[in-house]
């Protein structure tokens, strides 16, 4: 059985998720085999917020190349989790 912490990896601090944080959107890093029911119960119970609504997508890994040898990073997945109103977390401890 996965934890909380197996399913949510971390929070993703990037320019477009500060823009959407007054919204109580916040996005993160997800296990690739996590369901929308699993992210919304690791998430209330990391954080103690209450979710109201959770999307994910896929992200294609990218054709790298190091040292002349080609290679793709891993693909992964991301979730823009949608708080009820007057909930919000902390990003500068996480």
């Amino acid at each position: 059985m996965k934890t909380s912490y197996d399913v949510v990896k971390h929070i993703l601090r990037t320019e477009k998720g500060s823009q959407m944080m007054p919204d109580s959107k916040y996005i993160f890093h997800v296990a690739r085999d996590a369901n929308k029911i699993q992210i919304k119960q690791a998430v209330e119970e990391i954080y103690n917020v209450t979710v109201k609504k959770v999307n994910t997508m896929k992200v294609q890994g990218k054709w790298r190349r190091v040292r002349y040898k080609e290679g793709k990073s891993p693909d992964w997945k991301k979730a823009v989790v949608t708080l009820k109103a007057g909930d919000k977390i902390n990003v500068a401890t996480t």
